[in-house]
């Protein structure tokens, strides 16, 4: 049967330090795991987030029953003096309710997505600093015992919802290859409350603002519209995408970081 390790990055997958983090890892996961690696942009925590409660939540029917997340990104913003020796954000060990085995550092909004389906968080015993690159020196050593079932590194049980932010309310969640907005609004929002299939709205995203059909999917608008529609992710409850048929929202929105504000204007 396989077994599967997500890894979740801010790195360039052709970047060296993606493949001496590979190369980390490869030395302490067991054999019999398969890896797959996301990347998302540098400091970027509400993609990574987006991503992590994206597979996390996944049914196991569309994933290996024995699958463990490893996030890291590590922008290192919690607090703004200097650091010593290195210092970075906690290292966390949690089990989703879906089963799925999650270690991040808790950056940002990286374990946001899925703060209301942990239940179990754990700190982790871990050198926070020392290194540069804890990524590669201190992190897969543990990843790697995690994926054996060894659980000697966990010293203290916490509440997500203490400790995690909530993820950003109104915001581009993610942005695909394809130039697709994923937004964290998702099905019950009360923005959506009003919405109605067909009808015209204006979405902003810092202070560009563009003219959208509110649509049942994204293909239910012409070429070169633009779509406010349910997306793809979210499974249960579906976060809406912004959408150009033919084209790259992102483009049009001069290309809005996630974490950017939408206003949508009926």
């Amino acid at each position: 049967m396989q077994k599967l390790i997500h890894l979740v990055m801010d790195y360039a997958p052709g970047d060296l330090a993606c493949a001496e983090v590979v190369s980390a890892l490869a030395a302490q996961i067991p054999a019999d795991y398969h890896w797959h690696i996301t990347s998302v942009n540098s400091f970027d925590t509400v993609s990574t987030g987006f991503v992590v409660g994206q597979l996390g939540n996944q049914c196991e029917a569309r994933r290996p029953k024995d699958t463990l997340i490893y996030a890291n990104c590590a922008p290192r913003k919690d607090r703004r003096e200097a650091r010593t020796n290195n210092e970075g954000e906690g290292f966390l060990y949690g089990i989703l309710n879906s089963g799925v085995g999650v270690m991040a550092v808790n950056s940002g909004y990286s374990l946001s997505f899925v703060r209301e389906e942990l239940k179990e968080l754990w700190a982790i015993q871990v050198d926070v600093g020392g290194s540069q690159f804890r990524s590669r020196d201190n992190f897969p050593k543990l990843v790697g015992m995690a994926a054996r079932g060894e659980k000697d590194f966990l010293i203290e049980r916490l509440d997500p919802m203490k400790v995690i932010a909530p993820p950003p309310a109104s915001a581009v969640g993610y942005v695909d290859s394809f130039g697709n907005l994923k937004t964290t609004i998702r099905d019950g929002d009360p923005i959506l409350a009003k919405l109605e299939p067909g009808q015209r709205v204006r979405v902003v995203i810092n202070d560009v603002e563009m003219a959208a059909t509110v649509a049942a999917g994204s293909f239910n608008v012409h070429e070169g519209d633009i779509a406010f529609s349910p997306g793809s992710s979210g499974h249960a409850s579906k976060f809406w995408e912004i959408f150009q048929r033919g084209g790259s929202a992102w483009h049009t929105y001069r290309k809005p970081r996630p974490g950017s504000v939408i206003t949508i204007k009926a």
